[in-house]
């Protein structure tokens, strides 16, 4: 792009020496997830919730990254990355980093956190630890429930090496011929219908401490490992291990091949299911060398592609443990609330109060979840959308949702009052997609127009459109947010969402949804940025105006709060902005692929990333302007796929009084010493550490903040 040669130096940007890895910066990020199992501070219970993210995080890292190198490598791609490595080189790098950061995770659960939970009462026993009445008990169990539920599968030469189904945990059994002695390899699935840790009756629990008894409960494939012999009658059980495999899972769809796009993705979900090659065994550390070498012979994997683990498989399952009583060893309760913008509303308690499109004609109005209320505010106002009877149409976009979403049913109620509904649902979200097609397929059977995006883009804008009769006029009313209309995860993530009925941004959106459901080829619009049209083009205009502000003597200033950071023209117009002299602050809680302090190229830019207990979603951007100050926020981080490969939209906060709101939050977290960690020259982060007791958490503040300014 011109826009970012107008300003060139002798020193070359576009250098590999100024850029990170992106999946070494994935796996940084990972390890500060698994800090945050390690921390101390953190409640013991929420502790192995980390650990258990760290561990689905690494899964779907595999199944997506590591997958998507490997397959490169098979096509012999020698293309380089911005940091200048090859596919090879990328699955080296991560192989190297990754075994010991694997390592540390199953050390801090084995040898600390499992005494930690002891302390507490709740003990995760292993089999041969427990007494005979324990056994007797779990036998029984295992021969009336379990066994009937087993398929043990041999391999010989008449039985082929079984199909190992993805991230299922399995073992491998030896057994041997009582007469012959001739031995034989097996394989049993251990199933996912009963529970993984499986608990003990009161009455068999069993005081190792002076501490009470509040769980106690032994790992699933310990129990069948232990009681094989129903399962091999007349045979010599051998040896037996844990197993774990994980596949390449990302779909491929050519859509532009596709007749039926959301047959084409059901085809895809198919084969996920029946699976992909695989990108990694996971073995225990136990397990002799020969039988490790006909699991990698018969799985077609590498040395390096083997994760030996000295303790349990599978401990994303430690998520379970969440759901034990014992509100002490967890974080405080949060309830979220309802912000005073929203008073007077009228709901079941005060019939008497105002429509929520009321609310919205007297101001615009800035939601901040989950410290504001998902329910009382987005959900509302898609809801009352669906029932008010000026209402006339409801247009939305749905990347991701949850199984029993309200707002799905409030569609649907739209379009049974005889609504125009429009909803875009994503097929293409990863990981998501059959949830997705289950949904739409609801939707359509009750008659919402329903539209799967647009082929080789996916759609990931945030958006919803409500236009509503009112006299004699026709008024559009608007939510455009960061992140997915999803009850659930609303409750878990930060995320900002702007409910306004401004002229420009109902025309807008509608423009939007014309383009994404007709055959629109709309570019420019008068408010949003709209990807991948002119956002990525009208970020980097803001950032070199900061520059050419602070070459003119003025003071450049840029905080910009995103998931990722990748994209290498967005990165080098930082970098020429630093150069400038703008001061730049960046809040990146995941991939950052931007070298911070390098002098002549980045010394003004400085990098943090936020950890925890909330996911920090929200994406906000801020530029100085010179005090003409422009504050943005929206559904893209700067990755290359959000800007070229998605449909996104940002749009501008105008209300002086939000965007204030806005940067007093930039400043909250730009404050943090208890959950930020700064990004270093080498790539490394080291975390803020609070001076004695003012320790300031950023989510923390903002919680009571949000307490502060609640309805009552």
């Amino acid at each position: 792009m011109t826009a970012l040669n107008s300003y060139a130096t002798e020193i070359n940007l576009k250098s590999p020496q100024y850029y990170f890895s992106r999946e070494l910066s994935w796996l940084e990020f990972n390890a500060r997830v698994l800090q945050e199992a390690i921390d101390t501070r953190t409640p013991l219970l929420e502790r192995l919730k980390f650990v258990a993210i760290f561990s689905s995080n690494l899964d779907e890292f595999f199944m997506v990254r590591i997958a998507g190198l490997k397959k490169q490598l098979e096509a012999g791609v020698t293309t380089l990355t911005p940091d200048g490595k090859t596919p090879a080189e990328q699955l080296s790098g991560v192989s190297n980093s990754l075994h010991q950061l694997v390592k540390e995770q199953v050390d801090l659960f084995e040898k600390t956190l499992r005494n930690n939970l002891v302390e507490e009462g709740i003990h995760i026993l292993n089999y041969l630890d427990l007494n005979q009445e324990q056994r007797t008990y779990l036998q029984e169990y295992f021969e009336k429930h379990i066994f009937p539920a087993l398929t043990p599968l041999a391999v010989d030469p008449s039985h082929p090496f079984p199909y190992i189904s993805n991230l299922s945990l399995n073992l491998v059994v030896v057994v041997k011929e009582p007469d012959t002695e001739r031995e034989h390899f097996a394989r049993i699935k251990v199933p996912q219908v009963f529970p993984r840790f499986f608990p003990l009756p009161k009455n068999l629990h069993q005081a190792t401490t002076e501490q009470p008894i509040f769980w106690m409960g032994v790992p699933l494939e310990q129990i069948i490992a232990h009681n094989l012999e129903s399962l091999f009658p007349g045979m010599l059980i051998q040896d037996f291990h844990p197993f774990r495999i994980t596949r390449n899972a990302d779909i491929a769809v050519a859509e532009d091949e596709a007749d039926d796009l959301l047959i084409a993705i059901e085809q895809e979900l198919r084969k996920r299911r029946i699976g992909k090659s695989a990108v990694r065994l996971e073995i225990h550390a136990s397990i002799p060398d020969h039988l490790k070498q006909t699991l990698m012979e018969e799985l077609e994997l590498e040395e390096e592609d083997v994760y030996a683990i000295d303790g349990l498989l599978g401990l994303s399952d430690l998520m379970s443990f969440l759901g034990v009583p014992l509100p002490h060893l967890k974080d405080q309760p949060w309830s979220a609330v309802v912000p005073q913008t929203l008073a007077g509303l009228r709901t079941l308690e005060n019939e008497e109060g105002k429509d929520i499109f009321a609310l919205i004609r007297e101001q615009d109005i800035l939601v901040h979840h989950p410290y504001h209320s998902f329910t009382a505010t987005v959900e509302q106002f898609i809801t009352q959308a669906a029932y008010d009877a000026d209402v006339l149409a409801i247009k939305m976009t749905v990347y991701r949702t949850s199984g029993d979403s309200p707002i799905v049913k409030a569609l649907i109620a739209a379009a049974e009052n005889g609504k125009q509904v429009v909803a875009l649902v994503e097929l293409k979200a990863r990981f998501d997609e059959e949830n997705n097609i289950n949904w739409a397929r609801q939707l359509e059977q009750s008659g919402v127009h329903v539209v799967y995006g647009l082929v080789g883009l996916k759609t990931h804008s945030k958006v919803v459109l409500v236009v509503r009769q009112e006299g004699k006029n026709i008024n559009r009313y608007v939510h455009i947010g960061t992140g997915n209309y999803n009850p659930k995860t609303a409750k878990l993530y930060t995320d900002l969402g702007l409910l306004s009925c401004r002229e420009d941004l109902g025309a807008d959106l509608t423009d939007l949804f014309n383009f994404l459901t007709g055959y629109s080829r709309q570019k420019a619009y008068r408010k949003v940025l709209v990807a991948p049209m002119s956002l990525r083009e009208r970020m980097i205009e803001m950032i070199l105006r900061e520059a050419a502000i602070s070459r003119e003597g003025g003071n450049g200033r840029i905080v910009a709060k995103m998931n990722a950071l990748v994209d290498p023209q967005m990165i080098e117009a930082l970098y020429q902005a630093s150069q400038a002299g703008v001061q730049i602050n960046l809040i990146i809680r995941g991939i950052c692929c931007l070298r911070p302090d390098i002098p002549e190229v980045s010394k003004n830019i400085k990098v943090i990333s936020i950890i925890g207990r909330f996911l920090e979603h929200s994406r906000i951007f801020y530029f100085h302007n010179a005090g003409q100050e422009e504050v943005y926020i929206g559904s893209a981080d700067w990755m290359t796929r959000n800007l070229s490969r998605r449909v996104e939209v940002v749009t501008p906060i105008e209300d002086p009084t939000l965007a204030k709101e806005l940067q007093e939050i930039l400043g909250i977290h730009l404050s943090d010493n208890r959950q930020a960690w700064e990004l270093q020259l080498d790539g490394s982060y080291i975390q803020r550490q609070p001076h004695q007791t003012n320790e300031l958490s950023s989510q923390k503040i903002l919680m009571e903040m949000a307490l502060k300014t609640a309805i009552e």
